[in-house]
């Protein structure tokens, strides 16, 4: 059987994206959606993205790391798929879906899509790192020279830790530069570094934001090696966050189909 797909990237973090209306594309079968990620073998992405149908929302997004694995909230994939349902009609200006976290608005503008992420009511600080959810689980520590930083080998001792392990956790890495916030993350699923990724520049943004190190009170310019984002929020007295907003390109690179 062949199925069309779509292929997006939001800030280098890219994505197959397949309209699975119809629930013709399996979704219990792991390693097809692992061999449709590698990027030698199959397609080749960070991860993909089935739309569904969703009673009461425009949408419904499920999505698989690299790994196979259905996963929790991606940010640029949530971006992504936006930019996916605009092209089939399904929304407007407006997007309201549904993903694993709960529900989600997205502003459309142009390129520019803006997703609306979950409220963070706790943030565990250290004087180390720092760790919160925001649709995933990550870890944030800031470091020097973190363009030069060995990423893959402390991002992958960092996942593998005895309190990580079994669950997982993204790790990213961060220093203030110059007006921006430079954000490198190693994520759980895909095993790696990623060009990008919008649940961690979030809560590389909120940690900043607790830090004293944001751009603003209340928003985040954000540098990634795929390009830039910004994370808009309001900060409560008690150190949680609320209307957490993840703003920044959503581009399609090509379709095609294959044979599955």
């Amino acid at each position: 059987m062949k199925i069309e797909f779509q292929k997006y990237e939001g800030t280098g973090n890219d994505f197959i994206i397949i309209d699975n209306r119809e629930l013709k594309f399996n979704r219990s079968d792991k390693s097809l959606v692992k061999k449709l990620c590698n990027r030698r073998f199959g397609i080749g992405s960070d991860g993909l993205i089935m739309l569904q149908n969703k009673q009461g929302f425009d949408f419904e997004m499920v999505y698989y790391n690299s790994d196979g694995n259905e996963s929790s909230m991606c940010g640029n994939g949530g971006r992504c798929i936006v930019a996916f349902a605009g092209t089939l009609g399904l929304i407007k200006g407006n997007a309201f879906f549904y993903a694993i976290d709960g529900n989600h608005h997205a502003i459309v503008k142009s390129n520019i899509i803006s997703l609306k992420m979950k409220d963070v009511h706790e943030v565990e600080v250290t004087a180390a790192y720092a760790y919160l959810n925001t649709g995933s689980p990550h870890y944030v520590a800031f470091v020097n020279s973190v363009e030069k930083y060995d990423v893959l080998q402390e991002g992958r001792k960092l996942r593998n830790s005895s309190r990580f392990k079994e669950e997982g956790v993204n790790v990213n890495f961060a220093e203030k530069k110059y007006n921006d916030l430079f954000v490198r993350t190693y994520e759980r699923g895909v095993e790696g570094e990623t060009f990008s990724c919008g649940t961690g520049v979030t809560a590389a943004a909120l940690v900043a934001s607790l830090r004293n190190v944001s751009t603003t009170q209340d928003d985040c310019d954000i540098q990634t090696l795929g390009g830039k984002l910004k994370v808009k929020f309001k900060k409560q007295p008690d150190n949680s966050f609320t209307d957490i907003w993840l703003e920044g390109p959503a581009t399609f690179v090509f379709k095609g189909e294959i044979e599955i």
